[in-house]
């Protein structure tokens, strides 16, 4: 069974190397470099199963390391951030990246974010690497829902918009597919996180906010309605 390889990009000597460490203690195999432009080197010829970017590294930034990353392939991306207030979280997050962790960080805090990544990205948890496709929504049924100019293939894992498809990463596709599972409920920030992100404890509604603002982007300005103060509902 083959081990999940993990690009992990932080030029802290220390830090990059205690949790190469402690990620392959926990079975993952790592490629660990200093600076972005070794990292997008070393993207394109490993082609890892996730990518750990720190936002402030030499170079090439992580959050321009995470634009290309995401403009060859949507392999999924966590970004490291030394602050939880800084722009820079929410600029990773538009850039691509589907979920992020601020430093410094627990070892094993970060291994479950880890894991809970690549289990919506179809990999088994820190063993063998699977493909990109997610798994189906909790709720969602089986064939082709449509929506005005909009059709959701729950099966084929695919979008089309007007008839053209439309390409979603993984967890656009898993945030899409809670929406279009229930059209017109309100789906509240927190069980968003917690079905599509796998959080079983309170998370930074940043992740949701700028992916819906990404996924609109895609499927249309007006597909997904803001109810303030309770959450976001797909409209039928």
């Amino acid at each position: 069974m083959a081990e999940t390889h993990v690009l992990f990009v932080e030029d802290d000597d220390v830090i990059r190397e205690a949790t190469q460490l402690a990620l392959e203690r926990d079975g993952f195999a790592v490629t660990a470099v200093p600076d972005g432009l070794r990292g997008l080197e070393a993207f394109r010829a490993d082609r890892p199963d996730i990518a750990l970017l720190d936002v402030m590294v030499p170079g090439l930034d992580g959050v321009s390391l995470c634009r290309r990353i995401r403009d060859e392939s949507t392999v999924p991306v966590i970004m490291l951030s030394a602050r939880a207030d800084s722009i820079d979280v929410v600029l990773g997050l538009e850039a691509g990246a589907d979920d992020y962790v601020t430093k410094p960080f627990d070892g094993a805090v970060l291994v479950a974010r880890i894991r809970a990544v690549l289990r919506r990205f179809g990999h088994a948890s820190g063993g063998a690497a699977g493909g990109g496709r997610p798994e189906p929504a909790a709720g969602g049924g089986g064939g082709v829902l449509v929506f005005g100019e909009l059709e959701v293939d729950t099966e084929g894992m695919e979008v089309r918009r007007g008839g053209a498809q439309v390409g979603l990463t993984p967890t656009e596709m898993r945030l899409l597919l809670e929406f279009s599972s229930a059209p017109g409920t309100v789906l509240s920030r927190d069980k968003l996180l917690e079905r599509v992100w796998d959080y079983g404890w309170g998370g930074d509604t940043r992740v949701v906010d700028v992916h819906v603002q990404r996924l609109r982007t895609k499927i249309g300005q007006d597909r997904i309605e803001t109810v303030r103060g309770f959450g976001y509902k797909l409209r039928a």
